[in-house]
């Protein structure tokens, strides 16, 4: 079973810092770490290698840098690494991302036939969890979303069953291989790389594709192909102390307290 993982190199969500003046992102000086989804999502395609036997190939979108991700990817025993890298992609947003990525997962899948992708649920610097949905898209294969659990697959039947998780409950899904996956944290516990992966990590050199390695169309990619504009971004504002009511010997009066404040904030309604 050959398995595609895609993964993002981030910026620490603890280190995030917005220029005032462009309102975009400062990555200068803020150390990155691998998208914390997608890392599940390798873990994972490692477990379902060693169940069923196979290879796991990882591939990511992004500059020079994230050369170091692939090899995080590499630690936890993915066999094979591909970074897409060139300058034509800069300011792509998510249509353009999924059209490149889904272009080298076909080109991948043109020396060994990718039965499984494997995307994080989402990326914690922009949340948007549109980028695994437009490669399945693009793919036209299945796409299963918010995976929390993979039953079996069966490669006789060309089959994967998962479980997704909903709101209040969960969903039991077969479909059809090849299928794309995107992934929660739920899905695994990390383990610990070993030793010979991390060696093997370290001096590893993943593969670097440019747009002349991918069938493009330029019109696609970069800002040409990104129909999305930023117009402001912002921290949250900081959340407020609540209030601290101090409590005394007198219950009934520190309760008639409460409920004044609840109604004035109209949390609970006047009945």
């Amino acid at each position: 079973m050959h398995i595609v993982c895609c993964i993002k190199q981030v910026p620490d969500t603890t280190e995030v810092r917005i220029d005032p003046v462009t309102n975009t992102l400062v990555r200068e000086g803020v150390p990155s770490i691998v998208n914390p989804y997608d890392i599940h999502g390798v873990e994972e395609a490692v477990r379902l290698k060693e169940k069923y036997g196979g290879k796991v190939t990882i591939i990511s979108l992004g500059p020079p840098q994230a050369e170091e991700a692939l090899r995080r990817a590499i630690s936890f025993g993915a066999d094979e690494a591909i970074l897409v890298t060139d300058r034509a992609f800069a300011g792509s947003d998510t249509l353009a991302t999924s059209y490149v990525l889904a272009q080298a997962v076909k080109k991948v899948g043109e020396k060994e036939p990718v039965d499984l992708i494997i995307c994080g649920k989402q990326a914690i610097d922009g949340d948007t969890a549109q980028v695994g949905p437009g490669i399945a898209y693009r793919l036209k294969v299945p796409q299963l979303t918010y995976v929390m659990k993979v039953d079996k697959v069966d490669l006789g039947k060309r089959e994967i069953t998962i479980q997704r998780k909903l709101e209040g409950g969960k969903e039991v899904v077969t479909a059809k291989l090849p299928a794309l996956l995107t992934v929660l944290k739920d899905l695994n516990e990390l383990r610990y790389a070993t030793l010979p992966n991390l060696i093997r990590a370290a001096q590893y050199r993943p593969a670097f594709w440019g747009k002349n390695d991918l069938e493009l169309d330029e019109e696609k990619i970069g800002l040409k192909g990104s129909p999305t504009t930023v117009r402001k971004v912002f921290p949250p504002p900081a959340k407020e102390r609540g209030e601290i009511i101090e409590a005394d010997k007198d219950v009934d009066k520190v309760a008639k307290d409460i409920v004044e404040k609840l109604l004035k904030t109209k949390i609970i309604a006047d009945r």
